[in-house]
Parts: C-alpha cells; structure tokens; sequence
C-alpha cells in the first residue's frame, strides 16, 4: 500500500508541476504576447525547474508541461519547440535533479544553470537549423544558442533563485516533496 502511495504521489505531483508550467506560460502568452514564445525570451514559467532540485516528480512534469505549453507555438509554425523544447527540459532537470547537493554555501549554482546550458545548445541548434535561411555556421548557432541561453539565465539566476530559497527557508521542501 505504501508504494502505490509514493506512486500515486509521484503521479499526482508531476501532473500538478505540468499544468502549473503550462498555466504560466499560457497566461504569460496571453498577457503579454511573444514574450514566452519568441527566440529570445523571459519565460517566467521556467523558473518552475527549481523544483526539479527537491523531486524527482518535477522531471516528467516540466517535460509534460512544456510539451503542453509548446502547443501554443504549433499555431505559429514551431511543431519543432514541441520536441526540442521538451528535449532541452528534460535534460536540464534530469541534470539538475543529479546535482542537486552539489553548491557553492548554500546555493546549486551548478544545477541552477543547467537549464541555460541545455536550452542554449538544444534550442540554438533548432534555431540556427530550421529558422535561418543560408547554411548553418558556428557563429550563428553561437549567437542564437547564446540569446536563448541568456534569457533562460536571466530566470533561473533571478526568479529560480527566489524560488528555491522561498522553498528552503519556509521548510516546504520537506512539507510538499
């Protein structure tokens, strides 16, 4: 019984991360149009991979939910956020999952940057591949990785961070997760 417990939990928890993902990112688009769907973007929505430190949970959610969130883009011609998008996210929770302990003090600065890391190789490429005309360069990709990269910085640095320490210091990661 105890086991599909955790399962029902893990299912229960992930699902609830997916929507909350895709809710934000949905009402972002709505509120102010372009700026969670556009090359260079503040996607207030990923800040929500903080949580991928506290549960493994956060994994399949993110991915779902960014899956569900990129739907939205299908509508402008971009079916390919739905696969690359989700690809970048769950590589970067799946790496911040794995170096949650590792921090500098008290912060996972590491884990806190995968998401810029991976959404700047992944989604530079798909950018640089699909959406430039002329033949791929190094130099493009570097710049359209780098833009993409800057901006998923830009929130894990600022609203991740916030999350993260609004989690430890109220003690929910123990009380949710």
């Amino acid at each position: 019984m105890e086991n599909t417990q955790k399962s029902l939990r893990y299912i229960v928890t992930g699902a609830m991360i997916a929507a909350l993902y895709a809710g934000l990112t949905y009402a972002q688009n709505f509120i102010l149009p372009g700026t969670a769907t556009m090359a260079v973007q503040f996607r207030v929505s990923e800040a929500l991979n903080t949580l991928a430190l506290f549960t493994p949970a956060a994994i399949p959610g993110l991915t779902i939910g960014c899956i569900i969130a990129n739907i939205y883009s299908i509508g402008s011609g971009l079916p390919l956020d739905m696969i690359f998008g989700s690809a970048a996210t769950l590589g970067a929770t799946v790496c911040m999952w794995l170096m949650r302990n590792v921090r500098i003090g008290k912060y996972p600065l590491f884990a806190m940057i995968m998401p810029a890391v991976w959404n700047g190789v992944i989604i530079g490429w798909e950018i640089e591949h699909f959406f430039i005309d002329g033949p791929f360069t190094m130099v493009g990709f570097a710049t359209q990785g780098g833009l993409v990269a800057l901006g998923e910085l830009a929130v894990m640095l600022t609203l991740g961070t916030i999350l993260c320490f609004v989690i430890l210091k109220r003690g929910l990661d123990k009380k949710l997760f």
